[in-house]
């Protein structure tokens, strides 16, 4: 039985400057807001179901010479701490993170004006994958599902209208992708895009390799390109999140690795839907040069 006042499953989401968290993860704030970064942690953010593992995965497997053994030394979340994870029980991604040798890999999903100022001031790099908001609106319903430490996402249409206005964990999409590529034109990051990644892994792969200082042989990289696929992921216990426990992530409910595609979205949307969503994407995306694809 849970102690008194740990039970996580479900609980309302806390509110941090103006944006919703997950409970557990507000009440560590202070912790996350006073991070000492160092210069060479490097950064992978994103907003919530963009591609976060997957890339985490490839930069983990560069930084290992794409040695897939050293990979599977841990699983992802321990190889790559998530900074403002928090859970009664398990060690928060402060924790790890204080006590992890340099250089660290840190996984992040805060809007650009939560990121604990320390990484700015030390000019640390960042890698950003964005991801169409279409797709993410339904891998966010699917993991609101299995992943218990949300609220209740009730039924698609009632997720949905939340997604649009921002009240989800991490808020608003359209602000978070924004905000971060505004931000690129004065910081150390890369911006990249999840169907950039699924039509040509390597390309992609490339670019990551130049902006950390990286080279690998063309067959190295071939090597990354097939272990980091979405088949090989879902079956690598080190990187599909199946060792959480089902109290937290309910794998009955829905993997944690679904489906990966980009144009998934069209099985879900109704033709009223998709048209609101339309509508509501171009009055929030007015005067942003950000660019989408939702189908390849």
């Amino acid at each position: 039985m849970e102690k008194e006042g740990t039970d996580i499953t479900r609980s309302p989401m806390k509110i941090i400057q103006g944006i919703p968290f997950i409970k557990c993860f507000a009440d560590n704030w202070a912790e996350v807001e006073s991070f000492q970064a160092r210069p060479d942690d490097l950064l992978i953010c994103t907003y919530p179901k963009a591609g976060t593992t997957w890339v985490s995965e490839i930069v983990d497997l560069i930084l290992n010479k794409g040695d897939t053994e050293k990979t599977k030394r841990d699983a992802i979340y321990i190889r790559v701490p998530f900074l403002e994870f928090a859970v009664p029980g398990i060690p928060t991604g402060t924790e790890l993170l204080v006590n992890a040798p340099s250089p660290r890999f840190i996984k992040t999903h805060l809007p650009v004006q939560l990121l604990p100022k320390t990484f700015w001031e030390n000019n640390c790099k960042v890698i950003y994958v964005a991801r169409n908001a279409k797709d993410i609106a339904v891998s966010y319903y699917f993991f609101y599902k299995m992943a218990k430490v949300h609220p209740d996402p009730g039924t698609w249409e009632m997720f949905l209208d939340k997604y649009i206005a921002g009240e989800v964990c991490f808020g608003s999409w359209y602000d978070h992708v924004k905000a971060w590529w505004e931000k690129r034109k004065d910081k150390n990051i890369l911006f990249l895009f999840f169907e950039d990644i699924k039509e040509d892994p390597k390309r992609e792969i490339r670019k990551i390799l130049q902006f950390i200082d990286k080279d690998l042989e063309d067959e190295i990289l071939d090597k990354i390109v097939h272990h980091t696929s979405f088949k090989e992921m879902k079956q690598n216990i080190a990187a599909n999140y199946s060792t959480i426990p089902n109290t937290v992530m309910d794998h009955n409910v829905s993997p944690f690795m679904r489906k990966g595609i980009a144009g998934d979205w069209k099985n879900h949307f109704t033709v009223a839907q998709n048209e609101r969503f339309d509508e509501d994407y171009e009055r929030n995306m007015a005067g942003s040069s950000l660019q989408f694809r939702t189908e390849l």
